[in-house]
Order: structure tokens, then sequence, then C-alpha cells
């Protein structure tokens, strides 16, 4: 099935293409972060983890994201996520690979990361991450491939397959859980120093992995010919405005405890630094109000029926909840743990040009991964679904 990407229109590999370029600028900078080391980044001694780790964080989420698809189908038969199911499964697959790859980047000497294979470590929750987050990748990508090369040859799945399955759904809540607890077991941090962490990571997770498959579902029903149905995207709607309210009342739980009560051991200096700026400090201020003010107009946008069922007002929702969530979780929740350090005196986090651009090139290589599965899935069903039975007509080929 490897040969149906390799075709396709010039919009398809001029946006490959665009793919490839931004890859390229990412591996040039990488290059020098080899050469000269961590050095070029914005990163120091107080704040060790920064845009990469923060990318790392978010996406684990979007990836764990893909049981809200696979869940509802295949344990209790909701056949309106059947169309849209293994985009979901692509999806994690190409969101874990960018997770792994941040984590390479992130390290000084990237072979440091056999350390993990060759000497085994129980005790760390940072092995545990490793065995998840491989796992899972190799469970999507067995499942996802094995279930696109029965529907192409018109037969059942495998009975195993859905053992993976099965499998799959637990393993999915885990990988989010373990990285929440690489954060909640640093009892120096504060702000990670919560046994909420995990359910806030969760909630976020299964608002910002679907809208963006909400997303991609758009685009792909504008580019091909091939529709993942109106109402899987309508279904997952509602678990968007869900998971996203319950995300904001976690953080409004974490606002209330650390303002009300006035206790720094509750994550009251970093709140200050993030939400109001502390000592004169305040970069991450604007940020941090502006994802509140995404997330909240959103999710007024979702729980609306109104503006959830038009299609204009759904895809800006679905964009700002995912932009939000980003901005909370990919830079807010890492950086802001480290500040102030445990002497409260405060080092700013800002991202250099060379890792932007680095960080930008990881995004791309899973949007190539993402893009080429998501041609190979497209042309397979759209070669198992007769022109009939299409619910627009043949459009240009992506």
């Amino acid at each position: 099935m490897i040969e149906k990407a390799l075709t396709g229109s010039r919009r398809y590999w001029g946006w490959v293409g665009i793919l490839l370029a931004l890859v390229a600028a990412g591996a040039g900078c990488y290059l020098l972060q080899l050469g000269r080391g961590l050095t070029i980044t914005g990163m120091s001694r107080d704040v060790s983890w920064g845009l990469y780790i923060g990318q790392f964080t978010f996406l684990v989420g979007v990836a764990a994201s893909a049981v809200m698809v696979v869940l509802p189908y295949y344990l209790h038969n909701v056949k309106e996520f059947g169309r849209i199911t293994i985009f979901g499964e692509f999806l994690a697959v190409s969101a874990v690979i960018m997770c792994l790859l941040f984590v390479i980047v992130d390290l000084g000497k990237p072979a440091r990361i056999f350390n993990m294979i060759l000497y085994p470590t129980p005790n760390s929750i940072l092995f545990w991450d490793f065995v998840v987050l491989t796992g899972y990748l190799l469970l999507n990508l067995i499942i996802g491939w094995n279930v696109l090369e029965s529907e192409r040859n018109e037969v059942p799945p495998p009975r195993w397959v859905r053992t993976l399955v099965y499998v799959s759904i637990p393993w999915a809540i885990s990988i989010h859980t373990v990285t929440a607890f690489l954060y909640a077991g640093l009892p120096g941090r504060h702000y990670w120093l919560n046994p909420l962490l995990a359910a806030r990571f969760l909630a976020s997770a299964f608002a910002s992995g679907p809208a963006l498959l909400i997303i991609l579902a758009f685009i792909i029903r504008r580019v091909t010919s091939f529709d993942p149905g109106r109402e899987a995207i309508t279904k997952l709607s509602l678990i968007v405005a869900y998971a996203l309210t319950t995300s904001m009342f976690f953080l409004g739980l974490e606002l209330f405890t650390a303002l009300y009560s006035r206790v720094p051991a509750h994550g009251l200096p970093t709140i200050q630094y993030l939400f109001t700026g502390k000592d004169g400090f305040g970069n991450l201020v604007p940020l941090m109000w502006t994802s509140v003010v995404l997330g909240l107009v959103a999710a007024y946008l979702l729980i609306n029926p109104a503006t959830r069922g038009r299609d204009a007002t759904l895809l800006f929702a679905c964009a700002a909840t995912f932009v939000s969530i980003w901005m909370e979780k990919g830079i807010g929740l890492v950086v802001g743990g480290f500040i102030p350090n445990p002497f409260e005196e405060i080092q700013e986090y800002a991202p250099t040009l060379p890792e932007a651009i680095i960080t930008t090139g990881v995004w791309a290589v899973g949007l190539l991964i993402l893009t080429l599965l998501c041609k190979i899935a497209i042309a397979v069903k759209e070669a198992a679904e007769p022109p009939a039975a299409r619910p627009f007509p043949q459009r240009q080929g992506f």
C-alpha cells in the first residue's frame, strides 16, 4: 500500500515539498546544536526544560486522544466513527514519533537515549514513559495498518487485531498519566506537585486531540472525494466541548487553591508569575491570558448547539481549543514549573531562533508522516467505496 503515497496531484507534492524544506531547515539547525550543544537554545541552569519538552508533553496528549474514537467504535459499536477511526490511529502514530524526536533533540547527546534500553531502571518514571510511548506507537501502527489492509482486501481484520485494540485503550490513558507522573513526582517544583495533574493532562488531551482530528476531517473532506462523515464530526465536537470545559474547570480549581489560600506550596509564586507577573518579570503573562480567553471562547462556541452546528464556528472553536491548550500545556505549564527556582529567584526563558526552527522541523516530520499515512488510507477507502455511495461528487485527487 505504500505505493499509494507516491502518487498525487501538484497540490499534494507541493505540500510535501514545503514539509521537506522545513525538515531540512530543522535538520540544519540541529546539526548546529550537535556541534555547539544546548547553548544555542534559551534553556539555562534554572529552566532546563523548554520548548522541546513542552511540545513533547503536549503531543503525548494528542497521541492519547485517539482513544476517543477507538473506544466508542470498538467497545460501544458507535458506527459513525468507523470512517474516521483510522485517521485517529494514524494521528497518534505521527504524534508519538514527534514526541520521541523532541526527547532526542532535547538530549545534549542523542545516543544517551539508548541507556534506557541497555540499562533499564524500573524505579524510574522516565523509563516507564519510554516503554508506554514506544508500545503505544507499535500498537497503533500495527492496528491501523492491518485494519487498512483488511479493508483493501475486503475481508474482516484478524481476530488478534481486536485484542490489540482492547489493549490500546487503557494504554492510551497510561501514556499521558505516566507523563504527568514525570512532573508530579518532582517534590521541589510546587506547581507540578499536584495529584490533579494527571486528570488535567487527560482532560486537555481529550480536547486538543479530537479538535485536531475534526480539523483534519474538514481538510480531508475539502481536498479529496472521501467524506469522514458529518455524524462523526458532530459526536467528536461534543467530546471536545465536554473535555475542554472539564480542563478549564480543573485549571480554575488550581487557581482558586493557590490564590485563596495564599500558600506558596500550592504553586502561588508560579501562578503569580504566569498570570500577573512577579518582581517585574512576566514574559508569559500575555501568552497565558491569550490561552484562557481562547479557551473560554472555544468552550462557549462548542457548548452552544447553534454555533457548534455551523462549520465555520466549529472550525474556529477547534483551532482555538488546540492553540489554547498548546499555549497552556506546551509552554506555560512546563516553563512555569521552573519559575521561580528553589531559591525564589526568577530566570526567564525565551526560545532562540535555532530552537524554534528545530521545533518547526520536528512538527514538519510529524505532519509529513501524517500526510503520507492519510494519503494511503484515503486511497484505500476511495477504492473500496462505490462512487454512488460517496456523499460528495468526485474531486481532483490530493
